[in-house]
């Protein structure tokens, strides 16, 4: 089966007291003791962001590795990635990311591996990368945009609750045709899908959300859906 966790926020990068989502990813792939790569490149490699993910990550019961692009590891890189149970990817520059995955041929062992069954999760940068298109604040000043990987249908808004930004920014891009119809994520909330189908929706908080949107032309207006999200705490 093939499967995208796609996080809008929340996990080790925001929580580190608050493991949900990250042991929801682990749990996904069946393994007693899953092999997790973090690919932090949209953060320029950050190695703050990998400390604090190997830190947070000892606490589960999972195999730790990290890809870098600046210091690439030895040997084959696609068997690299092909062997790991996660690939899970950080936030940060999502424009920068898409052109260093394509240059260094990620873009296609990343979907190798998808459709092999190396489970594919991520948070905000990491979450939108997915998709057709995202909104992103690669470019500084502005939400904008981006064409990403298709390897699922349709946009993605990470932050949705986290930037006051984000909600009004989605509502215009889809007003102006822009941007595709798709799915906002809170911080803390997660979109988890299964062979390309959205099949269920988790958060790390009470009350974070997922949600639809689409433009409806006959009306002209934008129509947001909350969908039934499932917390994973207590």
């Amino acid at each position: 089966m093939k499967q995208i966790i796609a996080m809008g926020g929340g996990g080790f990068s925001m929580e580190p007291d608050n493991l949900l989502l990250d042991d929801y990813v682990l749990k996904q792939t069946g393994k007693d003791r899953p092999k997790v790569c973090f690919v932090p490149t949209a953060s320029g490699d950050s190695l703050d962001y990998i400390k604090r993910f190997l830190t947070s990550f000892r606490e589960l019961n999972c195999e730790t590795s990290y890809l870098s692009v600046y210091k690439a590891p030895l040997g084959d890189l696609r068997k690299y990635v092909l062997e790991k149970d996660v690939i899970y990817v950080g936030g940060g520059n999502t424009r920068n990311l898409l052109a260093l995955w394509k240059e260094w041929g990620l873009d296609q062992i990343f979907k190798e591996a998808y459709e092999a069954g190396v489970v594919l999760a991520g948070i905000s940068a990491g979450s939108i990368c997915w998709f057709e298109e995202g909104i992103t604040d690669s470019i500084p000043g502005a939400l904008t945009p981006l064409k990403c990987l298709g390897f699922l249908k349709g946009s993605n808004c990470p932050h949705f609750d986290g930037e006051a930004e984000r909600r009004p920014a989605f509502y215009q891009m889809l007003k102006d045709g822009k941007i595709s119809s798709g799915l906002a994520a809170d911080d803390g909330a997660a979109f988890h899908f299964e062979d390309g189908t959205l099949a269920s929706v988790v958060s790390s908080r009470p009350n974070a959300k997922g949600y639809k949107l689409e433009w409806n032309a006959a009306e002209k207006k934008v129509i947001e859906m909350a969908l039934e999200t499932k917390f994973l705490g207590k």
